[in-house]
């Protein structure tokens, strides 16, 4: 009887204290209470942080979306501001639409900054946008190809020789944030490197590259600036070679040098001619040796040819073996 109790005492099951049914129905309201002040809270902050564009994290509430976004949020001062500035709105309404809305065309785009930070979201347009006075500013960027000279530069080719050139460079706006945040003149400073960038470029060829290798100069020329302008948001879209201009000395030396080429060709091909029409005649008087009658057909074909071009002239032709026989003599 004793072993029976004790294994029923064993194997029976253990159940776990049960706690006072008032301490966890307060618990539980507690908590619920908790969250729904905290997803109050939260609410009114996101709608706040989106009419004014503030960060969130100077009410106390971190979204996880935004701790990476703006590290170092505005001041008390600037969100006063921007509640200022909406009110201002509100109670100006519908006057404050001339000076709330803007609109850009098709090839702009607006870069807006509130209080001095760049807005999210990157550049407004084409259209319809909306700023808040006295908290935003803009800028307009337009995104249409330019194009502009590049005064002529003074050059030393590599064979030493002093060449004076001009191109031509065109270029747009890629991307307009970059255009405005990373350089103050954009259009200034693409305009001095395209300078600076044809003067090194030319300074590594020589005269004769220079004048026949317009197309491959353009084109390192193009590489080399659109390189060097990506991170301004500018794109070079093509460059091209317009004059190259020599000295004057250097020109009269290379018009007597092709001149004096040009003498030497043509005193060539009359060499080459004179050797052929030699041949021919030894030709025609091989052939003229073999038939005596031949000969009297050229006298009668010279009478004609002459003849024709002077009528005043009497030619007597005399045979040559009649010469030759007083010659004998």
């Amino acid at each position: 009887m004793e072993e029976d109790e004790c294994d029923s005492v064993l194997h029976a099951p253990v159940l776990p204290p049960t706690p006072p049914v008032q301490e966890s129905e307060t618990r539980s309201r507690s908590s619920r209470k908790s969250f729904r002040d905290r997803a109050r809270r939260g609410s009114w902050i996101s709608n706040i942080s989106a009419i004014t564009g503030i960060s969130t994290s100077k009410f106390g509430v971190t979204f996880p979306w935004q701790e990476e976004s703006n590290p170092e949020g505005p001041g008390c001062c600037a969100i006063i501001l921007t509640i200022v500035s909406y009110l201002l709105i509100i109670a100006t309404f519908p006057f404050s639409l001339c000076m709330c809305i803007k609109v850009v065309q098709e090839y702009e785009r607006a870069v807006i900054f509130r209080l001095g930070r760049l807005l999210k979201g990157g550049a407004k347009g084409p259209g319809i946008f909306f700023v808040v006075p006295c908290i935003d500013s803009y800028r307009k960027v337009d995104l249409r190809t330019v194009s502009f000279d590049v005064p002529p530069q003074e050059v030393l080719s590599k064979d030493s020789v002093t060449v004076s050139v001009d191109a031509v460079v065109y270029y747009r706006v890629s991307n307009p944030m970059a255009a405005v945040c990373n350089i103050s003149d954009f259009s200034h400073s693409t305009r001095l490197l395209a300078a600076t960038t044809l003067r090194n470029v030319l300074g590594t060829k020589n005269l004769a590259e220079i004048l026949s290798e317009r197309e491959s100069i353009s084109h390192n020329m193009q590489s080399s600036l659109d390189e060097a302008t990506d991170p301004w948001g500018v794109k070079v879209e093509r460059v091209e070679i317009k004059d190259v201009r020599l000295p004057v000395q250097l020109q009269r030396a290379m018009a007597a040098e092709a001149e004096a080429a040009r003498e030497a060709r043509a005193k060539v091909i009359a060499a080459e001619g004179e050797q052929r029409a030699s041949r021919a005649l030894k030709e025609a008087a091989e052939v003229i040796n073999e038939s005596p009658a031949a000969l009297q057909l050229r006298y009668l074909q010279t009478l004609n040819t002459v003849s024709a071009e002077k009528n005043s002239t009497i030619i007597f032709p005399v045979p040559i073996d009649f010469i030759q026989h007083y010659m004998r003599k």
